[in-house]
């Protein structure tokens, strides 16, 4: 199975090891990856700012970059949902909307390729210690995927997951809304903080670089002995 990896931007400069470790992962299970270098931005920043025209340059041209990929898969939810605005967004330009389309049913969040098209639960990984999940807004409310990571993990040798106290609710990252709105956006991490310390958990795992990066500042500024690890560094872990 041929996959190509749309590495997202925030993993691409902060998490290049989520990169390493998704691929890592991928092909132990068999697929052949690629890496389209001509990858760029989802465009993401730029809607969720209103400048919708600058994001139809974005997704045309992440639209021809994987124009001949047989699936593209991402570590990140809040990216891969992007991709699936595409259509939507280029409403009123039919050939567009036809190829946003087309690339929307082969594109998936890391997690729900490997259990909804690969059909794999257990990937062969063992990490000791005690875990909590974060449930990323755009994963849970936009791809509609709730499942997916809960069922690779409850397969890690050695893994014990406690559940997140109030995991349903934002980390308060939101991409610009922490940047336009950082009062509350503080204040909401500040909560999320405090619900996985109640946990006591070691590490807390998430499918999204950007509700990690903020999740993780936080945690380290309160002096919290908490790690902080992408789905993928656990499932490629051998601890």
């Amino acid at each position: 199975m041929k996959v190509s990896l749309f590495v997202t931007c925030l993993a691409d400069v902060f998490y290049p090891g989520v990169g390493q470790d998704t691929v890592e992962v991928l092909e132990r299970l068999g697929c052949e990856v690629d890496f389209p270098e001509a990858q760029t931005c989802c465009g993401q920043p730029a809607f969720n700012s209103g400048y919708h025209e600058d994001t139809k340059k974005a997704a045309k041209h992440t639209i021809k970059t994987f124009a001949h990929s047989d699936y593209v898969v991402l570590p990140s939810g809040s990216c891969a949902a992007m991709l699936h605005e595409y259509e939507e967004l280029l409403h009123g330009e039919p050939e567009w909307q036809a190829r946003a389309r087309e690339l929307s049913e082969k594109t998936y969040e890391f997690t729900q390729f490997l259990v909804n098209v690969l059909k794999v639960e257990k990937v062969g990984a063992t990490y000791q210690g005690k875990a909590t999940y974060h449930t990323s807004c755009h994963m849970t409310r936009l791809l509609k995927e709730k499942e997916a990571p809960f069922k690779l993990l409850e397969q890690v040798d050695g893994l014990e997951l406690e559940p997140l106290p109030n995991k349903e609710t934002c980390c308060g990252f939101g991409g610009t809304f922490s940047v336009k709105m950082p009062t509350i956006s503080e204040q909401m991490v500040e909560e999320k903080a405090h619900n996985i310390e109640r946990t006591g958990a070691e590490v807390l795992i998430g499918a999204d670089c950007g509700c990690l990066m903020n999740i993780g500042g936080r945690i380290e500024r309160n002096g919290q002995k908490v790690q902080v690890k992408h789905i993928a560094q656990i499932l490629n872990s051998k601890e």
